[in-house]
């Protein structure tokens, strides 16, 4: 978002999820609003301060009034000061560069969780690890929702990801495939879903012996793809 402050990733959560409770905002346009009325850089201090006759006031239309349902409202402006925003997600370890000799970068596209479990347009965050063969580890947990607020939200989400070689996707449609690819990241389809670790530990085997795609991405030679692809339903997504 050019025109704002960035957000730290506890106000972008607060400020998604306020918007999920009212389907009718649009998160870019409220994010505008929010830092009109309350001023940069946005703050827990400066949310926590917000009350519903604000966030009345402030989505009300020319006539003075709001259509939006009272009760969602209130919810919004709870998940605003920061209540109940827990989201238990695993938390990242220390890293530094070389700790984890000849290891990729992997973004896992998430929703709950450790789980690899969403759509690249739409997940909530992406769980960003550091694998090897032999260990893997979590070094980032990276909110989608300043990204959603940019005008080519998938633009921005690849851009999030940068620095991984691969995301981990339940889907993702072509043009969005193609803006990854374009991110120096390779885009893989997980179907099936499901915890991190199960995507993980596939991962790793097929490192060990790695098909075209990920010998390419490892810089390595290439071994056999057919029992790795038969057996884990990884797809090379076209670029």
């Amino acid at each position: 978002m050019s025109e704002t402050a960035p957000l730290t990733r506890e106000i972008a959560l607060r400020l998604a999820l306020a918007v999920r409770e009212i389907p009718e905002l649009d998160l870019r346009g409220f994010i505008g609003v929010v830092s009109e009325r309350l001023g940069l850089p946005l703050t827990a201090d400066k949310l926590g301060g917000v009350t519903v006759a604000d966030l009345n006031l402030w989505l009300a239309g020319e006539n003075g009034k709001t259509t939006i349902d009272k009760e969602a409202i209130k919810r919004a402006v709870r998940l605003l000061w920061g209540e109940g925003v827990d989201d238990g997600l695993p938390k990242p370890q220390p890293y530094a560069d070389g700790d984890l000799p000849n290891s990729l970068r992997v973004a896992m596209a998430s929703n709950n969780g450790e789980l690899t479990d969403g759509h690249f347009g739409s997940c909530q965050r992406f769980l960003i690890y550091q694998v090897s063969t032999t260990d893997s580890r979590l070094v980032a947990v990276r909110s989608t929702a300043e990204a959603d607020a940019e005008e080519d939200k998938n633009v921005a989400r690849s851009a999030l990801i940068s620095d991984c070689q691969l995301v981990y996707v339940q889907s993702i449609g072509g043009p969005a495939a193609a803006k990854v690819v374009r991110a120096g990241v390779h885009p893989v389809k997980w179907p099936a879903g499901g915890p991190v670790a199960n995507a993980l530990a596939k991962l790793q085997t097929a490192m060990l012996a790695p098909p075209p795609w990920l010998a390419r991405v490892m810089g390595v030679e290439p071994a056999s793809l057919a029992r790795f692809a038969e057996d884990t339903e990884v797809e090379e997504a076209e670029s």
